[in-house]
């Protein structure tokens, strides 16, 4: 299948609904979930999903087939992703970290398997003593490409999803010193997304709010991002060749905390929904 760039996205040419649905710019809400007859991609609307074929990054190409959401179970809106993280990209929260400000982006990555979905357990370590949370925009690619120009780096975005950066600040703060930032990011479940990829967004107005057990500890907007995420994706792009299904998590508001197990933690950017995940001890 090909793509069709349309009223600045990139579209696949069939199916007629799917190309109507571009011109109208009307948000998808995309879904990777687990049914009982396997693991697909569907576009979410009002408790049901219609199947894709395949999955979204080549085209989305509807097979009328329904499921409903009350019979599966929401997954990571991409398998074993590249995550990519922008830290200190709120100016309220580099100064309560008690950082100077960045004066370029400031990356890191997280490995693959710390991705998890909505409704999974964020796995708090047997020996973590500092965990917290960080609810993000999260920006999928759907087009992959290599010195992207940044008047067309939202071409490139498929769509927007909830994060949460969880991170050990012990291990964070060992590691800073020497100009690294890995293992304190990179547990196994310190990457929760979800639990849609919701197209057609404007990425510089969106809420990011995260609630700890009901009450809330951040509400920061996108609009205070320090870069952008057209000047992150253009960023990028300069150094390496960005992927389809690659994530970006583009920072957190100020307000980050500590989390322990038996918290509740929800991250909620309204047009997209609310991540849920619990906290839960690490198995031995």
């Amino acid at each position: 299948m090909t793509w069709l760039k349309m009223e600045g996205k990139y579209v696949d040419e069939i199916p007629v609904l799917a190309l109507t649905l571009a011109k109208m710019e009307i948000p998808m809400k995309i879904v990777r979930y687990q049914s009982a007859d396997g693991i697909h991609y569907g576009v979410e609307c009002e408790g049901r999903i219609e199947r894709i074929t395949g999955d979204p990054f080549q085209a989305i190409e509807r097979t009328g087939q329904m499921d409903y959401l009350y019979d599966v179970r929401l997954l990571c809106p991409v398998e074993r992703p590249r995550i990519f993280g922008v830290a200190y990209n709120y100016r309220q929260h580099t100064d309560e970290s008690g950082k100077e400000q960045p004066t370029l982006p400031v990356l890191f990555m997280k490995p693959s398997t710390a991705a998890s979905g909505n409704g999974d357990a964020i796995e708090y370590p047997s020996d973590g003593e500092i965990v917290h949370y960080e609810a993000e925009l999260v920006a999928i690619i759907g087009k992959g490409g290599r010195h992207i120009r940044k008047e067309h780096a939202l071409q490139h975005v498929l769509g927007y999803t909830c994060g949460n950066d969880i991170s050990d600040r012990i291990i964070q703060r060992q590691e800073s010193k020497f100009g690294c930032l890995l293992a304190g990011k990179g547990y196994d479940t310190f990457a929760p997304m979800g639990p849609a990829i919701t197209t057609d967004l404007d990425p510089t107005n969106l809420d990011v709010i995260l609630r700890q057990n009901g009450t809330v500890k951040q509400a920061g907007n996108t609009r205070d991002l320090v870069y952008s995420v057209a000047d992150i994706v253009a960023y990028l792009s300069r150094f390496m060749t960005l992927l389809a299904g690659d994530v970006i998590m583009t920072g957190t508001p100020a307000g980050v905390g500590p989390i322990v197990p038996g918290d509740d933690l929800e991250v909620e950017i309204p047009g997209i929904g609310v991540l849920k995940n619990p906290v839960v001890p690490a198995p031995h």
